[in-house]
């Protein structure tokens, strides 16, 4: 199996990740990393891995619908069977999920269904929350809404900052993140309905290969 793994910044996910693989605890390759900004410091973590890179600038396109297109084309020609998100700072539009159906995993740094969105470790601080952590689930046409695959929390102190509870949040992203890949990657996840059932044994399915229509609009 072939994955990409999208970013837009530091990529710190994504150096877990790539760990992972070359740990053989992921039994994937991982064939290239997308990002939405230029200077992402993601993409230097994937040169020095030796991974393939790819930027495209939103500016360059009308909406996000073309944008989408032109990053699918992309994934096409590198055969590209799933794909990871790992701090992606655009939202995919409902075109380019429906082309990788439960293909498609995102980390968000809360116990969903609680705090979606880019701000959701300064909102868990805000709110009061006592407990907060990370979620691994499947993307839908729906922001932070997919069937959760993993979570994992961890107790806020009455002295954390934002900075401080991201990394205490990072640290559980490197675990279940990768562990989320492993399974997919085993055939170990099955989905019904909103609920991820972790099986003891892979799925007797052929392949979990995606094949994206030929006509890509």
């Amino acid at each position: 199996m072939r994955f990409a793994v999208f970013i837009s910044g530091y990529g710190s996910n994504l150096q877990a990740i790539i760990d992972a693989v070359k740990q053989n605890q992921i039994k994937a390759e991982l064939a290239l990393v997308v990002s939405s900004k230029k200077e992402a410091y993601g993409l230097k973590r994937a040169e020095q891995a030796g991974i393939k890179t790819l930027f495209v600038d939103p500016v360059e396109f009308a909406n996000r619908q073309s944008y989408d297109r032109q990053v699918l084309i992309h994934l096409k020609e590198e055969k590209i069977d799933f794909i990871v998100l790992a701090g992606y700072m655009r939202i995919l539009t409902p075109f380019f999920v429906k082309k990788y159906p439960k293909r498609i995993i995102n980390i968000h740094p809360s116990l969903l269904p609680s705090f979606r969105g880019v701000t959701a470790i300064k909102d868990a601080l805000t709110y009061g929350v006592k407990i907060t952590g990370a979620t691994v689930h499947f993307v839908d046409e729906k922001m932070d809404h997919g069937p959760i695959i993993l979570q994992e929390s961890i107790k806020i102190a009455l002295e954390d900052t934002k900075e401080t509870l991201e990394q205490k949040i990072h640290k559980l992203e490197h675990r279940i993140l990768p562990k989320s890949i492993e399974l997919f990657v085993d055939g170990r996840l099955k989905v019904r309905g909103r609920k991820v059932e972790i099986l003891e044994k892979p799925q007797k399915t052929s392949t979990h290969n995606v094949e994206l229509a030929k006509d890509i609009g």
